[in-house]
C-alpha cells in the first residue's frame, strides 16, 4: 500500500486501535517499513496520507489468532474401546486407560489457521472456517513444527486414547454413544445430513466438556501407528512404535451413523491425503 507519488511525510492512521497499534517514522513511503501491532482478533482498516492531504491510501487489516482455543481435560482413568452391541473387532478388547491432564482444541483446525501458518489451502471444500483437509500425518508435523516455532509452546496431535477420553467427555462422561449425544444428529455432520460436504465447525452441540465435531464433519489423525488393542490396562499409552498406517477417529461427512460412534477406530497411510480427514491439536 502506497500514496502515489508521496514526497511529503507520511502519516499512520487506524480506525479501530482496539485491534490494531500502529507506530511509523514519519518519513517513511511503504508500509513494509511501518511497525503494526496486532493487539487482539478483529479487522482495522489502515489509512495512510501525506501531509499535506494530497494523496491517500487504504488497506485493511485482518488479524487472525492460529492458535486454537483450548480445553482442560483433567486425568482419570476411563474404559477404552466398545462396550455396545455394534462392536467391530478393531474396537476390541476394551481395557482400562489412565491419562494424565491435558488440553485439547474446542475445534478441529480450520483452513484459516492452516493459511496463516503455512500459506497455502490443500483443502477440496474451501472456506475460511471449514476443517482443513486433504492432508497427510507429514503435512500435519510440518504445520505444528511451524505453529511451535512461532509460538515458542509444544503442540502436538492427540495420541489415539487422548483422543478418545476427550469425545468421552473425560470424566464428566455420560455414557453417550456419539460425543456429546445418542442422537447423531445433534453433534455430527455425517451422510444423514452433510449434504456430501464438510460444513463450518462448532455448528452442531459440543460434548460434555464443550468440544465440538468429534464424531463427524471431517476424521480426526491422531500420532499413534494403527494396530490391535491390547487388554491389558495402560497408562498414557502411545501406540505401537512404527507400522504401516497412522490412526484416524472420528466420522466424516460421508459416513453412516454406526461409523461415527466415539469407539470405531479408522486408519489410513501414513502418505494418503484425502478430503475426509482433518485434525485437531493437543497441548501438554
Amino acid at each position: 500500500m502506497k500514496p502515489y507519488d508521496a514526497t511529503g511525510k507520511i502519516i499512520w492512521t487506524t480506525n479501530n486501535s482496539n485491534v490494531v497499534t500502529l507506530k511509523s517514522d514519519q518519513g517513511v513511503a511503504t508500509i513494509s517499513e511501518c511497525l503494526v501491532t496486532a493487539k487482539v482478533v478483529g479487522v482495522a482498516e489502515i489509512i495512510a496520507a501525506t501531509k499535506d492531504g494530497k494523496y491517500s491510501a487504504t488497506t485493511t487489516i485482518r488479524v487472525i489468532n492460529a492458535e486454537p482455543e483450548l480445553i482442560f481435560v483433567e486425568g482419570g482413568t476411563f474404559t477404552m474401546g466398545c462396550s455396545d452391541d455394534e462392536c467391530e473387532d478393531r474396537e476390541l478388547p476394551n481395557r482400562k486407560v489412565t491419562l494424565s491432564s491435558f488440553n485439547i482444541a474446542k475445534y478441529p483446525v480450520t483452513q484459516e489457521q492452516w493459511i496463516v501458518i503455512m500459506g497455502n489451502n490443500p483443502s477440496g471444500f474451501k472456506g475460511d472456517n471449514l476443517p482443513v483437509e486433504n492432508i497427510n500425518y507429514e503435512d500435519i508435523q510440518m504445520y505444528i513444527n511451524k505453529l511451535n516455532a512461532n509460538t515458542g509452546k509444544n503442540y502436538r496431535l492427540p495420541t489415539e486414547a487422548e483422543w478418545e477420553y476427550a469425545a468421552r467427555g473425560g470424566n464428566q462422561s455420560k455414557g453417550y454413544k456419539y460425543s456429546g449425544s445418542n442422537d447423531i444428529d445433534a453433534v455430527a455432520w455425517y451422510n444423514g445430513n452433510s449434504k456430501g460436504a464438510t460444513h463450518i465447525v462448532g455448528i452442531k452441540a459440543p460434548n460434555e466438556l464443550g468440544i465440538y465435531d468429534m464424531s463427524g464433519n471431517v476424521r480426526e489423525k491422531c500420532s499413534d501407528w494403527y494396530g490391535p488393542y491390547s487388554a491389558e490396562p495402560q497408562t498414557n499409552p502411545t501406540g505401537l512404535e512404527t507400522g504401516n498406517y497412522r490412526v484416524d477417529r472420528g466420522g466424516y461427512w460421508e459416513n453412516n451413523a454406526k461409523v461415527c460412534r466415539i469407539s470405531m477406530r479408522g486408519y489410513t497411510q501414513h502418505s494418503y491425503r484425502t478430503n475426509t480427514c482433518g485434525f485437531r491439536l493437543v497441548l501438554p
